[in-house]
This record gives C-alpha cells, sequence and structure tokens, in this order.
C-alpha cells in the first residue's frame, strides 16, 4: 500500500502543486526514511493507515538520536505531515497522526558579517590606475565607514559631501542624518568626484555621486 500511494502521492506533487522534480524527490525521500525506520524497529513495515502519533514520535526521537542537525529535523518533519495531509484530503485515512507532533525549535541565525581583515583585503584588491577603481573604492569606503544601506549610498548627490568630512544621508521615511566618515573615505569620495567622476558624466545636471 506504501508503494501504491507514494506514486499517487507523486502524481499530487507533480500535477496539482507544481512542484520540480528536484522538491518531488525530497518529499518522496522523508517517506522513505519513515518506511525504513518502520522496518528497522517494529521488524515490518506498518501500513500506512495503522500509524498513530506514538509511532511518529518514535520517528522523530529517531532523527533525534541520528545526531543530525535540526534544520534536517525539522525538514523531514514537515514532509511527513505533508504526505499525511495528501492522505486526509484524499480520504484514505481520516486522522492525521503528525497534527499535534511539533518540529524541533530552530535557532535564529545571524547574519554573516566581514571581519577588519576581510574588508581591509577587498580594499586591498581594487586597482585605482582605472576609474572604475576608484569609484569602486569609494563606493566600498562610504558604505563601511559610514554604515550605508546600498540605497542610500546609490542615491548619494555631489551636495551631500560636506568639506568637514561629514555627509548627510537621506533614509527611509526621508529621515536625515549627518554622518561623519573616516579620513580615507572623504579622501577617496573627494578624489573620485573632482576627478574621476567626470569620464562617467553624460550631463551637467546629473548630481548623483556614483555614476556608471
Amino acid at each position: 500500500m506504501w508503494e501504491h500511494e507514494i506514486i499517487e502521492y507523486k502524481n499530487f506533487l507533480k500535477l496539482e502543486r507544481s512542484l520540480s522534480d528536484n522538491s518531488v524527490s525530497a518529499y518522496v525521500n522523508d517517506i522513505n526514511k519513515l518506511t525504513s525506520f518502520l522496518k528497522l524497529n517494529h521488524k515490518e513495515t506498518i501500513e500506512y493507515s495503522n500509524i498513530d502519533s506514538n509511532i511518529i514520535q518514535e520517528f522523530v526521537e529517531y532523527l533525534y538520536n541520528l545526531g543530525i542537525s535540526s534544520y534536517s529535523q525539522a525538514r523531514i518533519i514537515s514532509g511527513i505531515k505533508s504526505f499525511f495531509n495528501y492522505l486526509i484530503i484524499e480520504e484514505k485515512i481520516k486522522i492525521n497522526p503528525t497534527e499535534l507532533i511539533e518540529s524541533p525549535k530552530l535557532d535564529k541565525k545571524l547574519p554573516d558579517t566581514l571581519n577588519i581583515d576581510d574588508i581591509e583585503n577587498i580594499l586591498k584588491s581594487i586597482d585605482l590606475n582605472s576609474f572604475e577603481g576608484v569609484r569602486n573604492r569609494a563606493i566600498i569606503e562610504t558604505l563601511y565607514s559610514c554604515g550605508l544601506r546600498v540605497s542610500e549610498l546609490i542615491n548619494l548627490k555631489i551636495n551631500d559631501v560636506k568639506n568637514d568630512a561629514s555627509l548627510r544621508v537621506v533614509g527611509k521615511g526621508r529621515k536625515e542624518r549627518i554622518l561623519p566618515m573616516t579620513d580615507q573615505a572623504y579622501k577617496i569620495i573627494s578624489l573620485w568626484i573632482k576627478s574621476n567622476r567626470s569620464e562617467f558624466l553624460k550631463s551637467n545636471d546629473n548630481q548623483f555621486i556614483f555614476l556608471g
């Protein structure tokens, strides 16, 4: 019965949910993990209609004891829930044994950040002998020293750079703030504005700092 229902389930995922072949394979692999667990721990494969919440809980504990990550556990459990939801929809079973099963809590990942050495390596890799190089160096220096969003950077205008090495930035909600610049950032952005920027300038009316 498992084999027949898995085939029907695959068709359901492809035709009704329009999932890719890779996604369908992932869902089927989750079911195969459950059937392998049943053979290993119950000496035989219990029919899907006889699966109850206790067996599903045993399966969850089995996944935990394997030492796989909580993210992988959550994905597999989600796949098993999807299969039994399908059986409910098709009226193959009346009670969903996974209904009260909770997935493991997932830790929130902090975003990856670059350390000082990473930033220095990026800056050193930029060729300042080209117009684009000076522009790119000014972009990275400004982003790094002032902590700007990219959207804020691309909207900077000439008069936003002040003579006291500060930068006027208009952020979300049109909120304005004045930020100090490092000497290095101020020097390179001034060089870009006064010389290299003209190579990209197609109209004198264009006041945006970073072009191209």
